[in-house]
């Protein structure tokens, strides 16, 4: 019996194309969770579960298709949101015309390890620029301390590669 597949232009359609900027942060994925279709089970099973690295119950999480970014020749360029257990994470996964995985990395996210928590938005710029503060507080702090934020730059080059950018 053949296996069935979701091929990978009908798993991009899950992914609707939006226009940049776009500031992702941690509320953003409910908008898009109420506007596109959920990825069926299938789909997650042959584009994400090859990318994920972490041995966490896939029972436990939750992936919701955010957007595909525009204006991307020569590759495809995608974010999708992951719940985890204490983790949430915006994936930004870029793809070779026929899907071959490029590059992958967490842009955004909130993440708790239980004694403190880790919050991070990016902006994605029509150049293709991303911009992400990161701030971390202890669960007992009550006053976030904008000053203790750090930033990094990220760029999605050419060819699809995701880097930081430099200067």
């Amino acid at each position: 019996m053949k296996q069935k597949k979701v091929s990978f232009s009908h798993y991009l359609k899950y992914f609707p194309e939006l226009e940049l900027p776009i500031t992702l942060g941690e509320e953003t994925h409910h908008a898009f969770s109420q506007k596109n279709d959920p990825l069926p089970p299938l789909a997650i099973q042959q584009f994400i579960l090859p990318l994920e690295k972490e041995e966490e119950e896939e029972d436990l999480i939750e992936y919701v298709p955010c957007f595909k970014i525009p204006k991307t020749d020569g590759f495809h360029a995608i974010v999708y949101w992951k719940a985890g257990l204490l983790n949430y994470q915006y994936m930004l996964v870029t793809y070779a015309p026929k899907g071959e995985l490029i590059d992958t990395r967490v842009i955004a996210g909130t993440f708790s390890d239980g004694k403190s928590m880790t919050n991070s938005v990016a902006t994605i710029e029509e150049d293709l620029m991303i911009y992400v503060v990161t701030g971390h507080s202890a669960h007992a702090e009550e006053v976030y301390d904008a000053g203790a934020s750090t930033t990094i730059d990220l760029e999605i080059l050419p060819d699809g590669s995701i880097i930081n950018a430099i200067g």
